[in-house]
């Protein structure tokens, strides 16, 4: 094997990242604190819609001071999507909490709406609300947002969105991440903006952007010396890779439409394949497809199954992935309740994950395409 290797989801770096990264050096404002941070968090919060936005190490550490400012705590009860990376449900676990699993609809592959709002209902009845709803967008795909938030509002269940994979989408004018008590952002290597490492936390509340900020930096009390009257995380963004966030941002657009032309091409290419599907793009909402998904019914395929598939482009050392597996089939997470029919399992079990990156050339999805169809012997 001698060519190249074509990379699922690489980072796509210009120019306006190295300027702004140079401006830290220049100015030594390289510690978790500066213009850099400053600027980043205000443009973001204006990009996506929301008042107030925090930025931080991970979108994990996000989703954990999101989950800490909602009042979770041990023994609460969390729903979370089924389907998605395990980053949505262990900071539940960091907290003593308990995840309760939701499986996906066929229409977005996000949290089943009906379902998610039947599990409230049954639990409240129960005298067991759940204290929380963790509601994660797949890959580039809001899910259905209204019903669930009414139904989270309807009885005082927190809702967190997991916009990790969404930065660009819309659900209707808005951008998801923008209609919960909190969203949470991803900025890891493989997302459609990167800063290297990083993650985002967006409210409307003034009062839990100051708190997130002060979890996130040790929680240090107003004090001339080190005080501290809680308990705090080392959670704070570095204002050199804010730097690389903002010049990113500048190109978000970009981004996103190359996303969906690759897309399109692979559509537009393999969709006379029998048995292969794509992820629906569902009715009033724009996906920024991160990732190209696919999937591939063997029983209409002729027996060619999804890990056929990738392992033909594997030989050409071409990188994709199957969905994920989701979480109601982790060994970790073996013992938590999950509600549905098995979609998630469907879907992970013939899904798959084509290269996406923004920087892809025509002659990289030629070569993935034309193994496919060769794997189909077209």
């Amino acid at each position: 094997m001698n060519k190249d290797r074509i990379y699922l989801s690489p980072p796509d770096i210009g120019s306006a990242e190295i300027e702004h990264v140079l401006e830290a050096f220049q100015s030594n404002w390289i510690a978790p604190a500066g213009p850099n941070l400053d600027a980043f968090e205000e443009d973001f919060a204006i990009l996506v819609g929301s008042k107030h936005a925090v930025a931080v190490s991970s979108g994990t550490a996000a989703l954990h001071l999101a989950l800490s400012l909602a009042g979770v705590g041990p023994g609460d009860e969390v729903l979370c999507s089924s389907l998605t990376f395990i980053a949505s449900a262990s900071p539940i676990t960091y907290l003593g909490a308990k995840p309760v699993f939701i499986d996906s609809e066929e229409r977005s592959w996000n949290m089943d709406p009906a379902l998610a709002c039947a599990v409230i209902e049954q639990k409240v009845k129960a005298g067991k609300k759940p204290k929380a709803l963790v509601l994660v967008h797949l890959y580039g795909q809001s899910a259905d947002i209204t019903p669930i938030k009414a139904c989270c509002d309807k009885h005082g269940v927190k809702l967190i969105e997991d916009a990790a994979e969404a930065l660009g989408a819309t659900y209707g004018e808005s951008s998801p991440g923008s209609f919960g008590l909190f969203g949470i952002h991803s900025f890891n290597g493989n997302k459609i903006i990167t800063t290297g490492g990083g993650g985002m936390l967006v409210t409307d509340d003034a009062e839990l952007a100051k708190q997130a900020r002060f979890l996130a930096t040790q929680a240090r009390d107003a004090a001339p010396h080190y005080q501290h009257s809680s308990i705090g995380y080392n959670y704070r963004m570095s204002n050199v890779l804010a730097g690389i966030g903002r010049g990113q941002m500048q190109v978000l657009n970009d981004r996103v439409q190359a996303r969906r032309r690759n897309f399109e091409y692979y559509q537009a290419s393999l969709g006379d394949l029998p048995g292969i599907a794509w992820q629906p793009e569902a009715e009033g909402s724009f996906s920024n497809r991160w990732l190209t998904c696919l999937t591939l019914d063997p029983t209409v395929s002729g027996g060619l199954t999804r890990e056929d598939l990738r392992m033909e482009l594997e030989k050409d050392n071409i990188e994709s992935r199957p969905l994920w597996k989701p979480m109601h089939l982790q060994p970790v997470f073996v013992d938590a309740p999950f509600y549905g029919d098995g979609t998630s399992q469907k879907l992970f079990e013939q899904g798959l994950c084509l290269p996406s990156g923004s920087n892809l050339t025509q002659e990289d999805l030629d070569r993935v395409i034309q193994r496919i169809r060769s794997l189909f012997g077209v």
